[in-house]
């Protein structure tokens, strides 16, 4: 009986490739990133600016794409020991996936990979007075992933020279986020 071995591989293989095809990192269906999102692990190469009260520590809870290709994100973050709710719009740029927005500088932000469903990865690059700031933010559609997902996200900071001290877990720690205060 070869058939059922041969079976097996063809069905293996097929499996892992379609498992490779769930990440996408490039040619984005943005319209797949609107909806709800909780924030997981950030990473900066200036950790002051993401940790709590950092001006970069942007706790997104939802996206919007809106009609004319830009983003609009939702997210919260501390102000003087307040949650805020804020709405910013990052305009779409002529690459798939890249957006900017001035806020505290200029800030060029692209989405590096997804599988929609699960997570997305962004990647921040802050210019303000001259200085250089990398942001990178892992996102899920619910509170909290399965390790493999930090694995990966330790690997792509790895890529963009960031070391895993330079990781912060956003799970669990997040008041601000998991009940902001309503004015």
């Amino acid at each position: 009986m070869v058939v059922l071995p041969v079976l097996g591989l063809v069905l293996s293989l097929a499996a892992a490739q379609f498992n490779k095809e769930v990440v996408v990192r490039r040619n984005y269906n943005m319209a797949r990133i609107s909806g709800v999102w909780c924030p997981i692990f950030m990473a900066s190469n200036n950790m002051t600016r993401i940790e709590e009260n950092g001006d970069l520590r942007i706790l997104i809870q939802n996206i919007n794409l809106l009609k004319n290709g830009s983003l609009k994100f939702n997210f919260f973050f501390m102000v003087q020991g307040e949650c805020v709710a804020v709405a910013m719009v990052c305009e779409k740029t002529m690459n798939n996936g890249e957006f900017t927005i001035a806020y505290e500088g200029e800030n060029k932000v692209l989405l590096l990979e997804t599988d929609y469903r699960m997570y997305a990865t962004f990647y921040m690059e802050n210019i303000k007075n001259g200085t250089e700031t990398h942001v990178l933010a892992l996102y899920g559609r619910i509170p909290e992933l399965d390790r493999s997902y930090l694995k990966r996200f330790i690997n792509t900071c790895k890529n963009y020279g960031l070391d895993s001290q330079n990781i912060i877990s956003l799970t669990n720690k997040e008041n601000c986020y998991a009940s902001p205060q309503k004015n």
